[in-house]
């Protein structure tokens, strides 16, 4: 079997429930909208964890956060956990990250041989919730509402800057794929941080919006008071009685959140064009790590598992996955499987303990029954959430919370809890065995709650003394690029060149 290259195009804090078949009609992404026609889209897919390092960490392993330990955005990526860099780096791939990812811990690699570009947040400890203090702030890390109240427009940012530089880096890497110089398949992992806020976008994506006719949520503010105890949590953590959002504030954040999906098609764009034109073949994986509420319900960002937070677009377009939409509930752990079943890699080593289940088969009309499964356990929580996505039902259950069931087909927008609906009683139990047998809660807490406690010493002991950071350092040498005396410069040109002699 000839393996296929696979570029993966991953974006961070994109809102699923925007993408109900490839994007929605009103966004302006001509790219992802051609994208789109050719792939399998998946119009369900969840997060494994709605928020940033934990999310990936199981994207790229194809397991829970309780299997990885990644329970938060400072907990330690175990170098000892397959990704799917490591499966298909083993099969013969050059792995290539340009971008985030998120690692936490002095391993800053996780199977890529070649990361271009640092990260944009920090690799320590630092950013370790503290479930022995619930209802603490950290005031330096945690969100708080002046995304929200902040939005607008700017040339420039800090996040702009790096994705800038994630996709020049990425163009020069396919452009350097294509002379030829290294014959092994390739798999290049192009990851951004937009639209994560703030929400800032440059004018001229700010402008396609003007008219924008989605610039309120549909589902206003609830109130604090009508709100379930872990979203108020949230609404603590955010330091909302801190911040006067006005209806403008919100319209504002959302265009700058719609403008820099444009940025990113845009960006997107590019490298696929760079991939055309070098003539270069591969799988191509379109996904965000989680999603962000953008104000429904009166919530931000996510760190919850309704739909806006956990459900995250997926799109493939891969030889033998037909272009259509795929209803079935689905989850990012299945990229792992899915890649090496693309790639025709053997996981066996490891099936036993993944998680995930290859995709493939959707993409060619099966069925999928197995639920899907999301876990939270960082700030705003207390002690780990979890979840359940079968068929039209979605199940909440934690330790401290009254659990909560929605029926997604007639409730989308899940204003209705039916937990204590006597017509549901036996949907309930179902769920409460089928997580029972999954998860052990007061077991998940302990260990949480140890990660934590131990995080918190090694921190602070490491800031005592000499620091040496564990964040990525890319490392360019300038000895072996473009002419050197040690080169022959008539190979030069001629090796550096694509297509050559034409």
């Amino acid at each position: 079997m000839n393996k296929p290259n696979i570029l993966i195009l991953m974006v961070d804090q994109l809102n699923g429930t925007l993408f109900p078949d490839g994007p929605a009609d009103w966004l302006h992404a001509p790219n992802l909208k051609a994208l789109a026609e050719r792939s399998t889209r998946f119009a369900n897919a969840y997060t494994a964890s709605p928020l940033c390092a934990p999310g990936r960490a199981s994207f790229m392993s194809g397991l829970l956060p309780s299997r990885t330990g990644v329970y938060d955005n400072a907990a330690e990526f175990p170098s000892s956990v397959p990704t799917y860099a490591h499966h298909l780096r083993r099969a013969g791939y050059y792995t290539g990250l340009s971008g985030k990812m998120h690692f936490v811990g002095p391993d800053q690699l996780h199977g890529f041989e070649e990361r271009l570009t640092t990260d944009i947040y920090p690799a320590d400890f630092g950013w370790t919730p503290d479930y022995r203090k619930p209802g603490e702030r950290i005031d330096w890390w945690y969100h708080n509402m002046g995304s929200v109240t902040g939005a607008g427009v700017a040339e420039i940012t800090n996040q702009m800057e790096y994705d800038d530089d994630v996709a020049h880096h990425a163009e020069q890497k396919l452009y350097d794929l294509s002379r030829g110089h290294d014959e092994r398949p390739w798999c290049l992992t192009v990851s951004f941080t937009h639209p994560h806020d703030p929400y800032v976008a440059r004018k001229r994506f700010w402008d396609m919006y003007e008219d924008c006719e989605h610039l309120l949520p549909e589902v206003g503010d609830l109130g604090y008071d009508a709100q379930d105890p872990h979203s108020k949590r949230i609404f603590d953590a955010n330091d909302w009685r801190s911040f006067d959002i006005s209806e403008e504030d919100i319209k504002r954040s959302r265009r700058a959140y719609f403008a820099n999906i444009s940025y990113l098609d845009e960006k997107i764009g590019g490298i696929l064009d760079v991939l055309e034109r070098t003539r270069q073949e591969a799988v191509i994986v379109f996904v965000s790590d989680h999603g962000d509420m953008l104000g429904e319900r009166g919530l931000w960002f996510k760190m919850c598992f309704y739909e806006g937070s956990s459900r995250v677009p997926l799109m493939i377009s891969a030889p033998g996955m037909e272009p259509g939409l795929v209803a079935a509930p689905v989850s990012t752990i299945d990229v792992c499987p899915t890649l090496c079943d693309l790639a025709g890699v053997d996981m066996g080593a490891v099936m036993p303990w993944v998680e995930g289940e290859s995709l493939a088969p959707l993409g060619t009309g099966a069925e999928r029954a197995s639920p899907v499964a999301m876990e939270y356990a960082a700030e705003a929580s207390y002690s780990p959430l979890v979840a359940l996505r079968h068929g039209r039902w979605k199940y909440t259950n934690c330790a401290i919370d009254p659990e909560q069931l929605f029926d997604l087909e007639a409730d989308p927008k899940e204003l209705e809890n039916r937990a204590e609906d006597p017509g549901c009683a036996e949907v309930l139990e179902t769920f409460r065995i089928t997580a029972a047998a999954r998860w052990d809660l007061e077991r998940f807490d302990a260990d949480v709650r140890q990660s934590q406690a131990c995080r918190w010493v090694v921190y602070e002991a490491l800031r005592n003394g000499a620091y040496y950071p564990w964040d990525f350092q890319p490392l360019r040498d300038a000895s072996n690029r473009y002419m050197r005396n040690h080169m022959d410069l008539n190979e030069v040109e001629e090796n550096q060149r694509f297509p050559r002699g034409e």
